[in-house]
């Protein structure tokens, strides 16, 4: 396990080494420019002397290398600079904004369960019949329709029609149903699709075979058996999927007025705040890297075979 964690550790170092230079590299090779944001910001005539200060003071005129090696030593000691447009520390800006979108990322993730576990389960136990058909129209029209449009039309139906859901901001729990419900819809059709096959693979097994000719009942069979080893394959493809989770966080978050990160960044993408965009995406490459290395470890608890596979060939 110490193995593990020191490879892995090496390995996060090498990859925020390497996230960060290209992000801060094509941060500035962007279009726009963040001087004449400031500066209209701060509603004054600008001058040609203006750009050329402002730019002298943040730095612009020296090299990029230079200017990533500043960058750098300031966030070797976690400092991650201030936005050019507020002028607030970065990192505070985006530890506030972390626990709006990490709500609506959990609200998310229980809605997918709840649709992606029973269609899954039910499809695999009865093949072909109407729960099946169900469960698989279900996932086509979830990867058929974008979630942006489904957005939309849960606004006009809960909050404009009948009134009983807010359109948008973040006022309580109830605020985070429709944003959650619709990211939610929107991945649940990759993970009904992918149970449901996992799990018919399973149950036709030799090990599922030999567990009823033991007697076992069928539900212990299912949940014991079968359903676990069902998971590894769901997993995976969570942990790779989880950068389109992610993206699909910053959608909902600006179309509902969420409050959270995602909805920062796009701001901050406006309006050319090079520090907020870099800091957006190392937090977002660290928690990728967390949440892939989380899998792989869990996967010595659904395969207890890869355990004995790593002890054989130590």
């Amino acid at each position: 396990m110490f193995r593990i964690l020191r490879r892995r550790f090496l390995e996060v170092a090498i990859f925020l080494l390497a996230i960060s230079f290209l992000s801060f590299l094509f941060v500035r090779l962007a279009p726009g420019d963040p001087v004449l944001s400031i500066l209209r910001v701060e509603d004054v005539s600008v001058t040609n002397e203006q750009v050329e200060a402002l730019r002298e003071e943040l730095g612009f005129h020296d090299p990029l290398l230079v200017q990533y090696g500043r960058w750098l030593a300031d966030f070797a000691s976690l400092d991650f600079g201030r936005s050019y447009m507020t002028n607030q520390p970065v990192m505070g800006m985006i530890l506030g904004g972390l626990p709006a979108t990490l709500e609506l990322t959990a609200g998310s993730l229980i809605v997918m369960l709840a649709v992606a576990i029973p269609l899954g389960s039910l499809g695999a136990l009865h093949p072909g019949r109407w729960i099946d058909q169900i469960g698989r129209g279900v996932s086509l029209l979830g990867a058929a329709i974008p979630s942006f449009w489904l957005a939309l039309m849960f606004i006009d139906l809960f909050a404009v029609r009948w009134g009983i859901l807010p359109p948008m901001g973040r006022d309580g729990l109830i605020s985070a149903v429709l944003p959650s419900l619709t990211l939610g819809l929107a991945i649940s059709s990759v993970y009904v699709r992918l149970l449901r096959s996992s799990l018919l693979e399973s149950l036709g097994q030799e090990f599922i075979r030999a567990a009823r000719a033991r007697g076992l009942t069928e539900t212990r069979i299912f949940f014991a058996h079968a359903f676990r080893h069902s998971l590894p394959p769901v997993v995976t493809v969570f942990g790779v999927s989880l950068g389109s989770l992610i993206g699909g966080v910053v959608v909902i978050e600006v179309i509902f007025a969420y409050p959270g990160i995602g909805k920062l960044v796009v701001d901050s993408i406006r309006a050319r705040d090079y520090p907020v965009i870099q800091g957006y995406m190392l937090v977002m490459a660290v928690i990728v890297f967390v949440v892939n290395s989380a899998v792989d470890l869990s996967y010595r608890y659904l395969n207890p075979a890869l355990n004995l596979q790593e002890r054989k060939n130590r």
